[in-house]
């Protein structure tokens, strides 16, 4: 959709508007619960197999497929079918948030740990219903600059929740830096209560049907490609996952960046080509292919990962790290675009809540579980080398969109129509 078409209609300007802002909101969090907490756990002394451990905070956001149906099933008594169940999780969220900010590391590690587990619980919830909102909201044709708009609020939100949020911690503390967070939290709540109601909004009439007939109608669909699907939602981001599950912590121990060093970086050139990448996404999903953006887009990915090796070598050089992040999240967030385009074809939206949290459970595999695993990797081969193996990680995923080219055609022509 041209530029010009969404200054030309204000009802679809504030649908994709609206999108992006939540998508913001659904993005705050997720640092919180491990880069930003990493980096937290990292000053306060804790050991690495400590910090690879901690990752595992965000679970939730692989296991949400579980619980899903209910919210295709139930509707909350306020702001209709997927807007309630919003707003519940995001003053969940912000509440938690305010509560982790009253405790510390060395004092009470395993409280912080359980706060941030019910973060990322209501967080993923929270995706749950956005991403059904947004899949049932926007229409084919708006598709593309709808979930770039969404892919550039949710990075920034993520460059507010983990760079600003190190600036921050430099100067105020991190207990200022989490309630901050919790309020934002809990302002979106606003945007929550004002963006458009999708049409047709019916719940399920069972809660059999809640459970059983979306997974029924995916298989029923996609037939024997189901499972080719569901491994590719686990494999194509996987380089990206892998690379970044202890990323802070390297650059925090090896290069020894300052946290203020890393939050400035991230907050000028991470900020600036994040969004000019989600925004170049949607430019690009709109003029290729999707198969060749996914192929294209899916090798940059696993590429940008060598220039950590980089920094393994450099010191704290602040040209090089504004290289390596700006160039790490152009290219993520124009994979990004194009892999929910993918995912949002793919849903039926009578039970878009529980297809597309199926889809993007199996997509968080790699951001969840990796950690205690490259925790134990660093030590027996090296930092360098660790960085080349992540790279190397896509390559399943790379074959695996080469496969299903033609099946990539048919769900874009589809969706196209």
């Amino acid at each position: 959709m041209p530029t010009e078409d969404v200054a030309a209609a204000p009802g679809r300007r504030w649908r994709i508007l609206s999108v992006g802002l939540l998508g913001f909101a659904s993005g705050l969090p997720l640092a919180l619960t491990n880069p930003t907490l990493q980096a937290w756990f990292t000053t306060a002394g804790l050991s690495l197999r400590d910090i690879g451990w901690v990752t595992l905070t965000g679970t939730a956001y692989v296991f949400k497929f579980l619980w899903s149906p209910l919210l295709d099933r139930f509707q909350l008594p306020w702001l209709g079918r997927r807007r309630g169940w919003i707003a519940l999780m995001q003053a969940i969220c912000g509440c938690a948030l305010v509560a982790m900010s009253f405790h510390t590391p060395q004092k009470a590690a395993a409280m912080l740990v359980l706060l941030a587990v019910l973060v990322a619980f209501s967080s993923a919830t929270q995706d749950i219903a956005y991403d059904a909102h947004r899949t049932d909201l926007l229409r084919p044709e708006e598709r593309g600059w709808g979930i770039a708009f969404m892919q550039g609020g949710y990075r920034a939100a993520m460059l507010v929740s983990g760079a600003l949020a190190l600036i921050l911690a430099d100067h105020l503390g991190w207990a200022w830096v989490y309630r901050l967070m919790g309020a934002l939290m809990l302002a979106a709540i606003v945007v929550t209560a004002t963006s458009p109601e999708a049409p047709d909004e019916q719940p399920l009439h069972s809660f059999a049907e809640a459970v059983v007939r979306p997974f029924m109608d995916f298989f029923e669909r996609y037939g024997v490609l189901a499972l080719a699907w569901l491994a590719l939602m686990v494999l194509y981001k996987l380089c990206d996952a892998f690379a970044l599950s202890l990323s802070t912590t390297f650059l925090l121990r090896v290069p020894q960046f300052s946290l203020t060093e890393l939050g400035a970086i991230n907050k000028t050139f991470g900020l600036f080509a994040g969004l000019l990448g989600a925004l170049a996404g949607g430019w690009v999903v709109t003029r290729l292919r999707l198969f060749t953006a996914l192929l294209v887009l899916g090798v940059c990915q696993a590429l940008v990962n060598l220039g950590y090796i980089w920094l393994v070598h450099s010191g704290p050089d602040l040209a090089a790290l504004a290289i390596v992040v700006g160039a790490e999240n152009f290219f993520s967030g124009l994979g990004s675009t194009a892999f929910v385009v993918l995912v949002t074809a793919l849903c039926n939206v009578r039970f878009s809540a529980t297809q597309y949290a199926l889809l993007s459970s199996l997509s968080a595999v790699g951001r969840v579980f990796l950690g205690p695993l490259a925790a134990w990797l660093v030590p027996h081969v090296g930092w360098s080398n660790f960085f080349a193996i992540t790279a190397l990680s896509a390559l399943p995923g790379l074959l695996l969109v080469v496969a299903l080219r033609e099946a990539i055609g048919r769900v874009e022509r589809v969706r196209a129509h």
